[in-house]
């Protein structure tokens, strides 16, 4: 316990009181006048009965507690101490002198008055920290509607009390049995539904979305209502998030594309990944990504023996390791720079650390730019991943996880047709190892890197417009942590040569992505900030799927990762090709490139674009609609 000057200022408040409890409660056996010998006696017992109780005291807690958090719970400790205290009392006279001249109705009258004596300041603190803003405020505290009379807002209800900025003057909750129920003496008055009715009979300044566990169609819902009714809106982050010693009305945040395209929380088996990760040397290739430095933090949190961060970037590994060392002083982290399609560096990086679960997230990834650019392509995402992956056989790695994505299931460009090449290799090459070969196969996340939630951030930063391709196209997405998590959890299921698929949900249109960022921003879609359709680019589909129909998929124990059986090679063909892909590379033989990755995903179609579609004209808002 922390013996603080206020700790200990409570500690003899409370021992003060103990004794004054104790004298008035024999003082009013005799109407409260006593002679020299009732005060003699009185002041000979006293110490133990101080004693006694303050043993009780400390028994039950009673310090731990702040005064100006007093609340049921702390009462509840004075009570039982009270009660229980007073059986210590007698038993300590009793011990004293057999109770002789104790009146048994000061014993009766003891635990009433310390329970007064106790609680009485504890409240009063508690009442002035909570209303002492109201007597003194100088300017109007903003009137606030909360949406959720749940846990979260009555958290939130309590912060708002004491609050100088915000007044919360009712609830709404979709539980109709709450009609007319206070809330820290809020009213619930009716359902979300009659939002911009009580916005405008009650004036409000501030709608609050009070619903962490909301889903992504109950957050849509709500938003739309919010921005219907023309006040400003603010939400909570997950109950999970908030548990970190700050106060609810601390945690409020404008509502973010995550809250609107985010799932519902994903349950892990935290008990299994730790089985799988705790006190093992991992690696993580391209750990300075926005997939790869994720999954180092999750990573972290599992306390591995030692954690490898390997990239080719310098910049990417800098801030990892710093922001690593920052959070997780006792990790044993390495970040180590290099390629890798560099066979020496990988070899060594193996030699020196001898990784026992590898995850492999080094990829090129960026769509456009790789399909003018296919050699590059292929010697990172497939020459790159069969030098870690057989550096990870020869060190008798025991896991080997490669991260894939919904690009590689019927390929349309370079970049998914090279990651389906990749996990073609790790799937066979498990089969001739005693390394578990793991794929991992999920689409875009929110906020990566190259992901188009930067680039409209930016558009809409500097006045439009927000630039689509097409009025039609949808993609997955889930968040980085999320994915990752999910990552994990696969990676550790697995047994060797499987390709996990996540559930990525429903796909979302990049339209729609579009027009609810831009409202985030507190702007109108056509009217403040024009979004334009400028055509499909070069090796882009409408739509992204998650397993090949030659795939059957399957569930698996998690209810948010499936299992997608994959199809098998001639492993000596496999290995010529790869030798042939080599000697393409070396001869930057782009055409042979190509022909070699349509002999192996024979599925690879590079003119996925529909015939009548005119990439580069730009369509207006207006007329988009009609084409939706």
């Amino acid at each position: 316990m922390d013996f603080s000057f206020k700790r200990v200022s409570v500690i003899l408040h409370d021992l003060v009181m103990v004794v004054v409890a104790f004298g008035l409660a024999y003082a009013g056996r005799f109407n409260f006048t006593l002679d020299e010998n009732q005060l003699g006696f009185l002041m000979g017992v006293a110490p133990s009965v101080v004693v006694a109780q303050g043993l009780i005291l400390w028994w039950s807690h009673l310090y731990r507690g702040v005064w100006h958090f007093a609340s049921i719970p702390d009462l509840w400790n004075i009570f039982r101490a009270a009660l229980v205290g007073a059986l210590a009392v007698t038993l300590a006279l009793f011990l004293h002198n057999r109770l002789e001249g104790i009146p048994r109705s000061t014993l009766m009258l003891y635990p009433i008055f310390l329970i007064v004596l106790l609680g009485g300041p504890r409240l009063t603190v508690r009442f002035w920290k909570d209303h002492k803003l109201k007597f003194f405020a100088t300017t109007e505290r903003k009137r606030v509607l909360i949406l959720g009379a749940g846990r979260a807002g009555e958290m939130l209800a309590r912060d708002m009390v004491r609050d100088e900025e915000y007044r919360p003057v009712g609830f709404l909750d979709d539980n109709v049995s709450l009609k007319g129920a206070k809330v820290h003496g809020v009213s619930v008055l009716g359902t979300i539904d009659e939002l911009n009715e009580f916005v405008a009979k009650l004036a409000i300044d501030v709608i609050i979305i009070a619903m962490p566990s909301a889903t992504n169609s109950q957050m849509q819902k709500m938003v739309s209502l919010c921005e219907k009714a023309g006040a400003a809106f603010r939400t909570l982050p997950r109950l999970q998030d908030m548990m970190n010693g700050r106060d609810a009305i601390h945690s409020l945040r404008e509502v973010s594309i995550d809250d609107l395209l985010g799932r519902d929380s994903v349950t892990l088996d935290w008990h299994l990944i730790s089985q799988g990760l705790h006190q093992k040397v991992v690696l993580v290739s391209g750990g300075g990504g926005s997939i790869g430095s994720e999954l180092s933090r999750q990573i972290a949190r599992m306390g591995p023996k030692h954690l490898i961060i390997f990239d080719h970037s310098e910049y990417n590994l800098y801030q990892i390791e710093l922001e690593l060392r920052d959070k997780f002083p006792a990790l044993k982290s390495h970040a180590r720079l290099g390629s890798i399609d560099d066979i020496v560096a990988v070899e060594r990086l193996m030699a020196d650390w001898k990784p026992q679960v590898i995850f492999h997230a080094a990829a090129y990834k960026h769509v456009p730019m790789l399909e003018a650019q296919s050699r590059e392509a292929v010697q990172n995402n497939i020459l790159g991943t069969q030098i870690m992956a057989l550096a990870a056989h020869d060190a008798g790695v025991e896991k080997f996880v490669l991260i894939s994505t919904d690009k590689a299931v019927n390929p349309a460009n370079i970049m998914g047709a090279t990651k389906r090449v990749a996990e073609i290799y790790c799937q066979n090459l498990n089969a001739r190892s005693k390394t578990d070969f793991v794929t991992v196969r999920f689409g875009n996340v929110l906020d990566s890197a190259g992901s188009v939630v930067p680039l409209f951030k930016d558009q809409i930063r500097k006045g439009g417009p927000v630039t689509v391709t097409h009025p039609e196209i949808t993609r997955y997405f889930m968040t980085i942590p999320e994915a990752s998590q999910l990552i994990m959890q696969a990676g550790v299921m697995g047994q060797g040569g499987e390709i996990f698929v996540l559930d990525m949900g429903d796909p979302i249109k990049i339209s729609y992505l579009a027009e609810q960022m831009i409202r985030l921003s507190g702007k109108e879609p056509g009217k403040d900030i024009d979004i334009v359709f400028t055509g499909l680019r070069p090796g882009e589909k409408l739509y992204e799927e998650l397993f090949h129909e030659q795939e059957s998929l399957g569930k698996t124990s998690h209810q948010k990762i499936f299992l997608s059986h994959s199809r098998r090679m001639d492993w000596k063909k496999l290995e010529g090709k790869m030798k042939e892909f080599e000697a393409a590379v070396d001869g930057f033989d782009e055409a042979r490139l190509k022909s070699l990755i349509i002999d192996l995903v024979p599925e690879y179609c590079e003119h996925c674009v529909p015939k009548d579609e005119k990439r580069g004209v730009v369509i207006p808002l207006a007329a988009a609609a009609s084409v939706e």
